[in-house]
């Protein structure tokens, strides 16, 4: 469980405080209805020295993110995954749920989103007490070196990051090494991910059994660093190579494209390209995440949702 020892407050002395509220616009009623609720908590709330300012998913930049005391996240999981990526580990975020599944079934699980409408304003309390639950979420990253010499780092994935040919259709062939261990292999794609994002991809990526045996070996060790990574639709020849077809480990994993276009997707958001012979290595050392919550930590959460 990765927590901070020290409490988050809003209030600093008195001085200005800038929120953020990002929310999800896909003109359903409940969404509009809730999100003219939460505008009136905290305008109720707010104190004179907190300005707030209120962006759609669809038009929030990057820069919107900077100097920020607090990023109030209004939707689903996919609403804040999406923000997340522009999002640094010094930003506290609160995740609230527009669209709980506990009120309708065809609502949002909200796994990350602890706080909702009927909690908001408690919630936001809490907050500017600085009594709220401060969990660090650790996060993943690709850096990608490509022939021509250049390197980047993806945008940090809170849940997974795939890595696969562009054409679905086509195999994903790679060099893959991780520590003195390497081989060749050609999948349907690299799918890792977090300790925390488990319950989303991974688990319907794999079968029971293969899911019962990767968390077995998680529960043996786990570190800030670790994450899961599993080769789909691997052949049953390839298989034998256990730390290659399904792993949970700290150490980097590098593969060198053996495709003519591949691609990195964090968390099903932006896909980057690379071609033949570029190299990427995925870790779990990308800036962590500070997510809010208030009942109970993400970790307690997470245990919940598997018993």
């Amino acid at each position: 469980m990765f927590l901070k020892q020290k409490p988050f407050v809003v209030n600093k002395g008195g001085r200005r405080v800038n929120i953020l509220v990002a929310y999800k616009k896909n003109f359903e009623g409940v969404h509009d209805e809730g999100l003219m609720s939460l505008k009136a908590i905290l305008q109720r709330l707010a104190s004179p020295t907190h300005h707030v300012d209120y962006k759609p998913r669809e038009h929030v930049r990057r820069a919107d993110f900077i100097a920020r005391d607090l990023v109030i996240v209004f939707g689903g999981d996919g609403t804040l995954t999406s923000l997340s990526h522009n999002i640094d580990a010094a930003t506290p975020v609160m995740g609230v749920n527009s669209h709980p599944r506990s009120e309708d079934p065809e609502g949002s699980y909200g796994f990350y989103m602890d706080s909702s409408m009927a909690t908001f304003e408690e919630d936001f309390q809490s907050v500017v007490a600085g009594k709220a639950i401060v969990n660090e979420v650790p996060r993943l990253q690709a850096i990608i070196d490509t022939t021509s010499g250049n390197r980047f780092t993806t945008d940090p994935a809170m849940n997974d990051l795939l890595i696969a040919n562009t054409h679905q259709y086509a195999p994903s062939k790679y060099h893959l090494r991780r520590g003195a261990q390497q081989t060749h292999q050609q999948s349907s794609g690299l799918l890792f991910s977090t300790w925390y994002g488990q319950g989303a991809w991974l688990r319907n990526a794999m079968s029971d059994e293969e899911f019962e045996q990767i968390k077995t070996k998680a529960s043996v060790k786990r570190g800030p660093h670790h994450y899961f990574v599993y080769a789909r639709d691997l052949s049953p020849e390839q298989r034998t190579n256990g730390w290659a077809w399904m792993d949970w480990t700290d150490e980097e994993t590098t593969i060198t494209s053996d495709m003519h276009r591949g691609y990195v997707v964090p968390d099903g958001w932006d896909e980057v390209h690379f071609n033949r012979g570029a190299t990427i290595t995925v870790n779990a050392e990308a800036p962590t995440l500070t997510l809010l919550t208030f009942r109970t930590t993400i970790e307690a959460k997470l245990m919940a949702a598997f018993d």
